[in-house]
C-alpha cells in the first residue's frame, strides 16, 4: 500500500496499491466524498499507465491542480518507486 501527501487540494492523504501494474484499493482521506469514491472505484483495476494518461492535468476551479491530478503524481512516483 502507497500513502501519498498530495499539494494543493482539499485531501489530505491518498492510499493505493499497484499490483502488476494494476490499481487498486484507492482512498482518498479528505475531499469531495463523493466524487473521489467514483474516482476510486472508476479506476479500480485499471492499469496505473492508463489511469495516469488519464487523470494527469486535470484542474479543480482555478487550481492548477486537482485530486485526479495529484492521484496520478502519485501513481507516477509509485511506479517509478517499484521501477527501482
Amino acid at each position: 500500500m502507497y500513502t501519498f501527501v498530495p499539494n494543493g487540494i482539499c485531501s489530505k492523504e491518498i492510499k493505493f496499491s499497484i499490483h502488476e501494474g494494476v490499481v487498486k484499493d484507492v482512498i482518498f482521506l479528505g475531499g469531495c466524498s463523493g466524487n473521489l469514491q467514483g474516482i476510486s472505484k472508476l479506476i479500480d483495476g485499471m492499469n496505473a499507465n492508463d489511469a495516469v494518461t488519464k487523470l494527469r492535468g486535470i484542474t479543480c476551479g482555478m487550481k492548477e491542480t486537482s485530486c485526479p491530478d495529484q492521484l496520478a503524481i502519485a501513481l507516477e512516483a509509485a511506479l517509478l518507486e517499484a521501477a527501482v
